[in-house]
Formats: C-alpha cells, structure tokens, sequence
C-alpha cells in the first residue's frame, strides 16, 4: 500500500485520532445494516450485521472482524461497507460476544486469540452461502485472532476462505499491550478502551457473582491489570504474560496456506514497528505491507473536494482490492 499522509496531520496519534474521529467514512450513503443473531455452540449468541445495499447472488462475501470494543459503527466498518457497496460486494460484520450494545450471556466475553471463535463464524458463513467466494479481513484485535487461525487451521483455512487480510494488528501481543500501557497512550487510549471494558466487566459480574475481584478490576489502570484481571482467567489463561504469549498470531505465520495480507504502519503508536513480522518470518503465503505512515487504523487522505476533515477509504479500498484479486 503506497500511502502519504497529509501535510497537516504528521505523526502517527494525529492519523490515529484524525482517523477516528474526524475524518469522512462514506463516499456513497451510510450503510444500512441488517442484524441476525446467531446462538453459539455454548448456549451464548453473537449478533451479525449485514451491509443491506444491492449485491448479487453469487458476488464475493466479505465478512469483517472488528477491532478491540469495535462494532459495526466504528469507522473502518463504514468505509468497508462503503468500499464494498461501490463493488457490489457481500459484507457482514460479527460482533465479537458483548459489543454488539447487549451483553452476552456465558460466563466470556473475546480476546485477541479468539480463533475458535473465528473457525465457527468462518464455516458458519461459508456453509450459508455456497454460491459466494468468502473473504474475510481483521481489524486490529481482530486481525489477530484472524491470523491465529488461519496459522492454526493451515492448509483447511484455503476451504473455507480465498483470502484473509489484518489491519494494524498486534501480531506481537506483548509488544503492543507494553506500548499502549506508556505515556500518551495510557494517558489517552488506555483510558478510552477502559471506560468502556470495565463497566461491561462489572455487569458481565451481576450476571455471574464471583467471577473476579470488581474492587481489584475498578483500580485497573492498563490493559496488562485487567487482561490479568478479567481477559486471561476468563478465557482459559494463567495470566496477562501467558495470553499475549499464547495468544499472538506472529510465531503461527509461517504455518498460514492462504493468501494472506498484513497491513501495519510503520508509525502505529499500538504496534511498535520492531515487532513487526519480517518477510523471512511469515512465509511465501503472507504478504506484508509496512508503509511508513497511517497510525492505528488511520490512513486519513486529503479530500478532493473540500481538504478537511479528509476521508478513510484509501485502506478499505487497497486492501478491498487485493482481498478481491484473490476471487
């Protein structure tokens, strides 16, 4: 991906938040949606939502997994419909358990190695729709779990999808949990994914009583506290440092058989351009774009018609073509 960012948004917090906050999602209509909801194997249920605009029977499905506390509104989302509506493309996005607005029932909630999770929504879509060639596409957390699985699945991943793409994820966990726990971004985005993850916990904790400590998970201030607290014991982990280790998709890349695309900028201030994965490390199956610019799932460009605020669809757009070059 060639990406340039514009003069007046330099360094990677500026994309990251231009991105997220400012910047333009849509070319055409906003995107309609149409939610199903599916019960899962252990008696708990995801929510679905497809992209309602016209597409024909047999077109590419692409079904997108959102990032930590994402959901189909968050900006990607939209520019990813929008992408996907200008193609006449399918495009469905999972809510992984407890962000679709109502929490889930079981005793879990997600995290970023949630492959099994994957497997199932993965099949689940493809034996629905046999007609239509599958792709899917991770953002952030979940371009992790997405690359988690198709290492872990190998050549059976090629059954099921064409091609699969992550977006600015922390391959490394560990990596990029330490880097969100330091200055500005424990100052700013740390505190932004807490606001939202620990009332959920806590209501996660009416439902099951004793599930952990809410007077330790109240007085969390990083994600290492509360990955320790809530995400590691409630997934099947010892602790934070055994989750991001077990958890990473980056040791399991040379074991992918599909075409894969790992998108990261160079200036993520969550992914420290270190650790990210190194042609040797991956495979001929996985290609890596590492452009220099873009933030965390930023990529905001200059609007032709009017400079600011700018607009989101670069990405969608590049890796919506490469995913589609694949079908």
């Amino acid at each position: 991906m060639d990406y340039r960012a514009p003069w007046w948004l330099p360094g990677g917090n500026a994309q990251t938040i231009w991105g997220a906050l400012r910047a333009r999602r849509h070319f055409g209509p906003a995107p309609q949606w149409r939610r199903e909801r599916w019960a899962t194997p252990d008696g708990d249920f995801i929510d679905v939502d497809h992209a309602t605009h016209a597409c024909t029977d047999n077109a590419p499905l692409m079904v997108l997994f959102h990032g930590l506390e994402g959901s189909s509104a968050s900006q990607y989302a939209i520019a990813f419909a929008d992408f996907a509506a200008e193609r006449g493309v399918a495009l469905a996005v999972p809510h992984f358990r407890g962000c679709s607005g109502e929490l889930n029932l079981a005793p879990r909630a997600y995290h970023s190695g949630d492959f099994e999770e994957i497997d199932w929504i993965l099949r689940r879509f493809a034996q629905a729709n046999p007609s239509r060639p599958l792709l899917a596409v991770g953002v952030s957390l979940g371009g992790n779990a997405l690359m988690r699985w198709a290492g872990e699945t190998g050549e059976s991943a090629s059954r099921v999808v064409r091609a699969l793409a992550s977006v600015c994820s922390p391959l490394d966990l560990a990596a990029g949990g330490h880097a969100i726990g330091r200055g500005f971004n424990r100052l700013v985005y740390t505190r932004m994914f807490l606001a939202s993850m620990v009332p959920k916990a806590l209501k996660k904790l009416e439902q099951h009583p004793g599930l952990f400590d809410a007077q330790a998970l109240r007085a969390a201030r990083d994600l290492y506290a509360f990955d320790n607290l809530f995400t590691a014991p409630l997934h099947g982990f010892k602790d934070t440092e055994d989750y991001w280790t077990r958890a990473s998709a980056k040791p399991v890349l040379s074991a992918i058989r599909v075409p894969a695309l790992a998108l990261n900028a160079r200036n993520d201030p969550f992914v420290p351009a270190s650790s990210l994965p190194r042609v040797e490390e991956v495979g001929h199956h996985v290609q890596l774009w590492q452009p220099a610019q873009g933030g965390h799932v930023g990529f905001p460009c200059a609007d032709e018609h009017s400079r600011l605020p700018g607009h989101v669809r670069r990405m969608p757009e590049a890796v919506g073509r490469w995913l589609l070059s694949h079908v």
